[in-house]
């Protein structure tokens, strides 16, 4: 397996963007971001996005120079127009808005209309973990999943995150409305391996945890099943009412890649305006707790809080640099060394 030191991925990265013709203080926020992701171990949203992303701007459907413009103020909430710029750069935008708003009022919501692929959306939940704050965070997207019952595409896989800050790991639980995401689909299938548990359905209608058939029938299985399809559904209407935004079925008629034109949530909570640091503190410490003292279903198997396994991993890369796929990593140094066509 190759692996790459972060930093090496991250300059990699940024050269790419800036021949792709990002300003070079866009390019950095985006190719840390795309490394950090990778770093986690969310390889499908990382380096393996890159292409996808080079390719939208080529084509124009991203707009490198764009910036957030200010649609309503009410106070505790905000509503942006992401005038189809950089999905990255116009969500860390809309969490650190997010944050001053809840600064000053507890709780603060922004909602980005009219923008383009966040690419992980975690991203967003650790970033405000990192600076103190809990957070609730989901985009809609184009259809790409079947409601429970249909076998044609007609919702979003629509991502939902959730942070808590804590000074030994925080808490961020990164979902998709899918049992897996496109890119996990993907990333297996490159890997020539099987999904842990059944992904989607295959030609004949049949469950199945080999990922090609089910890319190629794009009949994903919704987490849940039924309620997973309602959630996505849901996520769906809120993001686009709250935003005055495109729901998936509008997004479908926009035509300019996974996510363009979408519509996004971000909730930004100061804790400490509720509690003090010990009642968190405690919290925290006796739900991972008992998470720790539970039963495994193998033996000498763990059970972790969500974002454990990101930390790990995070640290593991960051010691023996991050594992790529070399036909990947190939083709962004290539995309790095000399302008697209």
């Amino acid at each position: 397996m190759k692996r790459i030191a972060f930093d090496d991925m991250v300059e990699t990265i940024k050269q790419a963007f800036i021949l792709a013709g990002l300003p070079e203080d866009k390019a950095i926020i985006c190719a840390k971001t795309h490394a950090e992701t990778s770093r986690d171990g969310v390889y499908s949203h990382g380096l393996n996005r890159v292409e996808r992303f080079l390719n939208f701007v080529s084509k124009g459907w991203v707009d490198v120079h764009a910036e957030p413009s200010l649609d309503v103020n009410l106070g505790s909430i905000e509503i942006y127009n992401g005038n189809m710029g950089i999905g990255i750069t116009n969500a860390i935008f809309a969490m650190e808005r997010a944050m001053d708003i809840a600064k000053q009022y507890g709780l603060g919501l922004v909602a980005l209309n009219n923008t383009t692929h966040w690419m992980r959306g975690g991203s967003y939940g650790w970033q405000a973990a990192d600076k103190g704050y809990m957070a609730i965070c989901w985009t809609n997207t184009e259809s790409c999943m079947p409601a429970w019952g249909a076998t044609s595409g007609g919702i979003g896989n629509n991502p939902f995150i959730m942070a808590i800050p804590r000074q030994g790991g925080h808490v961020v639980f990164d979902m998709a409305m899918s049992q897996y995401s496109y890119g996990k689909l993907e990333t297996t299938r490159l890997k020539g391996e099987k999904l842990p548990f059944p992904g989607g359905f295959d030609q004949k209608g049949k469950l199945t945890d080999d990922p090609a058939p089910i890319e190629a029938t794009r009949r994903i299985l919704p987490t849940g099943y039924w309620k997973g399809s309602g959630l996505a559904i849901m996520l769906d209407l809120f993001s686009a009412i709250l935003s005055k935004g495109r729901t998936t079925a509008d997004i479908d008629l926009v035509g300019k890649g996974a996510c363009g034109g979408c519509s996004q949530v971000f909730i930004a909570i100061d804790p400490l305006k509720i509690n003090d640091q010990a009642f968190l503190d405690q919290a925290l410490e006796n739900t991972i707790s008992q998470l720790r003292n539970s039963t495994p279903v193998t033996e000498g198997g763990e059970v972790n809080y969500p974002g454990e396994r990101s930390l790990k991993t995070r640290s593991e890369n960051m010691q023996l640099g991050i594992p790529v796929d070399e036909g990947v990593w190939n083709k962004v140094l290539g995309y790095s060394q000399a302008k697209m066509p």
